[in-house]
């Protein structure tokens, strides 16, 4: 059975080029297409970097599988999205309870990895849940850029940017998620371990289609026109 997705374009984006490009289901056939608008310098486009923490690399009180290499791939998000001008959010978890094992409150484990370090006047959003939406004023400052996709990018996939990616989506934020922008660690199921590598195609495969298009992120940088 095929899908078809569609999608509200802004009349802001009216005039544009558009790239036609196949959403796939479960069988792998197409199932329509999604236009991407191919844009430069685009205010209704930001990029999102979500837990990008240093308590998630070496060293760090939960340190997660690919860590560094999805934090450079972030960091080419960045850099682009810096140069071309448009809105950059940076989000990061904070646990207050006195049982948290990472994140903790006051500790350099919560503070923003060097490799996506905000610059004075990005916004930064501080969070308690794994959705970035939850309790936080997130969506009303995206509001108030006149946001209306989102780029995403951070950790841990299965967690924190599986759940603010749906969150997204469900307010109707069209999303890009770059696949090799995100890290995941092993997790268990009984007695088995599921690898890393297992978790992060699992959660992608979920999210692709209905939630985001899953891309790399040089490919997301090809389609906007950055």
């Amino acid at each position: 059975m095929k899908t078809r997705f569609s999608l509200w374009i802004s009349p802001a984006l009216a005039g544009l080029t558009f790239l036609s490009l196949s959403v796939f289901g479960q069988g792998g056939a197409a199932g329509g297409t999604v236009p991407v608008a191919k844009v430069k310098g685009d205010h209704a486009t930001a990029l999102l970097l979500i837990d990008i923490q240093n308590d998630y690399f070496p060293g760090g009180r939960m340190e997660l599988v690919g860590a560094q290499a999805a934090a450079s791939s972030a960091r080419v998000l960045l850099e682009h999205f810096r140069k071309a001008g448009m809105p950059v959010l940076h989000v990061r978890h904070e646990e207050t309870e006195a049982g948290a094992t990472f994140f903790r409150t006051g500790t350099t484990g919560a503070e923003i990895h060097e490799a996506v370090k905000p610059l004075p006047g990005e916004t930064v959003i501080t969070k308690h849940f794994p959705n970035a939406f939850l309790q936080t004023p997130l969506a009303e400052r995206l509001k108030s850029l006149g946001v209306k996709r989102l780029v995403i990018a951070g950790m841990m996939t299965h967690m924190c940017v599986d759940a603010s990616v749906r969150a997204a989506a469900d307010q109707d934020f069209e999303c890009l998620l770059a696949s090799d922008g995100c890290a995941t660690r092993n997790l268990k199921w009984g007695s088995d371990t599921v690898p890393a590598a297992s978790v992060q195609a699992a959660f992608l495969a979920a999210l692709r289609g209905a939630y985001a298009r899953v891309l790399p992120a040089r490919e997301i940088l090809n389609l906007l026109g950055i």
